[in-house]
């Protein structure tokens, strides 16, 4: 079952790679891609949001998700389950951009994508949310299109993601209930 899973990630690859690769596509999908690079493009958003009054909750959501992405992605897993990237194991498959230096599972990229925009999916007006989405789901596809990770990578970086979206969320409603009820503590005495 494994290795069925293994040959059908390396499979995908080569077929992107020898099928959809194109000159008109390759600079649009590694600018894309670079949008993911340190989760940079959602940490300017969480930022932008930071900012008003109106979406400073949102902002702290989005900011505690990535901050569980980051470890639960990039600092646990990819060291706990320690996957070669595709590059070395796939024979044929060449990437168009500089080839990380770390593990490749699961997609830090698509996992901090994820993170951030599956908040603002569900806590911003869906004119802005929806494009949030639409934008981690084309960051996360451009890392196969670029050769750095396996499709099972992607999936379970988008799969995490989302939940550390949730935990996120939880964790500023833990939060803040709690001030809540030490706010009201205070009032009383």
């Amino acid at each position: 079952m494994i290795e069925a899973l293994i040959q059908l990630d390396g499979n995908i690859l080569m077929f992107i790679q020898e099928e959809i690769r194109n000159p008109v596509l390759d600079p649009v999908m590694t600018v894309i891609t670079t949008l993911g690079n340190v989760g940079i493009v959602w940490i300017l958003l969480t930022a932008a949001l930071l900012i008003s009054k109106k979406t400073r909750k949102i902002g702290v959501i989005s900011a505690c998700a990535l901050v569980a992405s980051l470890l639960v992605n990039n600092i646990l897993l990819k060291n706990l389950v320690a996957r070669i990237r595709p590059y070395y194991m796939v024979e044929g498959l060449i990437p168009i951009i500089s080839k990380p230096s770390e593990f490749s599972f699961p997609s830090g990229h698509a996992g901090s994508s994820f993170a951030s925009a599956f908040v603002l999916y569900r806590k911003l007006p869906k004119k802005y949310g929806t494009w949030a989405l639409i934008l981690a789901i084309l960051i996360s596809l451009s890392r196969l299109y670029v050769g750095v990770h396996y499709p099972t990578d992607v999936l379970a970086g988008m799969i995490t993601g989302t939940g550390c979206s949730y935990l996120g969320e939880w964790f500023v409603i833990l939060i803040t209930k709690d001030k809540a009820n030490t706010d009201k503590m205070n009032a009383i005495s």
